[in-house]
């Protein structure tokens, strides 16, 4: 059983982080969360409730990673943008006399 979820969370997750599956994987997740049709029956307490718990810890924490990821990113690029013009070599004018 822990391979099964190992394996299913290594496949969720790279699934959910490549870009031409993500809005898939994102409406899938949520119509699952919807549908009464699942693992363990939502009208079952507690444990209908486990799994899809269990899901949305997922989705929600991939894609928090994800746009802290994308924010660290963009702080990078725009921290070496500021040093790249700060240190950048002066520009020499040679005036010639005529």
């Amino acid at each position: 059983m822990k391979n099964l979820a190992q394996s299913f969370y290594a496949w969720y997750r790279s699934t959910l982080r490549n870009a031409k599956y993500r809005w898939i994987i994102v409406v899938a997740t949520i119509a699952y969360l919807i549908s009464p049709i699942d693992l363990a029956p939502d009208f079952i307490p507690v444990i209908g409730w486990l799994d899809d718990g269990i899901i949305v810890t997922l989705l929600v924490t991939e894609l928090s990673q994800m746009a802290m990821e994308v924010l660290k990113a963009r702080t990078a690029s725009k921290a070496k943008n500021r040093q790249g013009t700060a240190t950048a070599d002066p520009v020499v004018v040679e005036v010639m006399d005529s």
